[in-house]
């Protein structure tokens, strides 16, 4: 059995902190540290891009040291960060999002749906 993955990092008001990391964290190389509660495990990002922009990106984060538990912005407990809300969600508000996406998705489609109809009537 193979020992728990560990991370030290330099923060401003504890010195060296070493602290476990989980095995979806990406890494912290080149991640400033201010504050021990602010030290976050972020996995690996979910872009959503559209013609070669990205629209947003969401990931897996924890933010392990955390003294005050504001579960939409930092917690102990592993969240996904959804950028385009700026929110971390638990699993069961990210399906509510997803479900959100999928009506708005629809809405769009209605709006092509209207388009077509205003390009080929010459409704301009």
């Amino acid at each position: 059995m193979s020992e728990p993955r560990t991370v030290t990092l330099l923060t401003t008001d504890h010195g060296p902190v070493t602290i476990p990391e989980p095995s979806w964290c990406v890494g912290h190389e080149g991640a400033p540290v201010g504050l021990r509660d602010d030290i976050l495990h972020r996995g690996r990002p979910v872009a959503f891009t559209f013609r070669g922009q990205e629209i947003t990106d969401a990931c897996i984060v924890q933010t392990p040291c955390a003294t005050l538990e504001v579960a939409e912005l930092n917690s102990r407990t592993p969240g996904v960060s959804v950028s385009a809300i700026a929110r971390t969600l638990d699993a069961r508000n990210v399906y509510a999002l997803a479900a959100a996406f999928d009506t708005y998705a629809d809405r769009l489609r209605d709006l092509a749906d209207q388009l077509l109809v205003i390009t080929t009537e010459g409704d301009l």
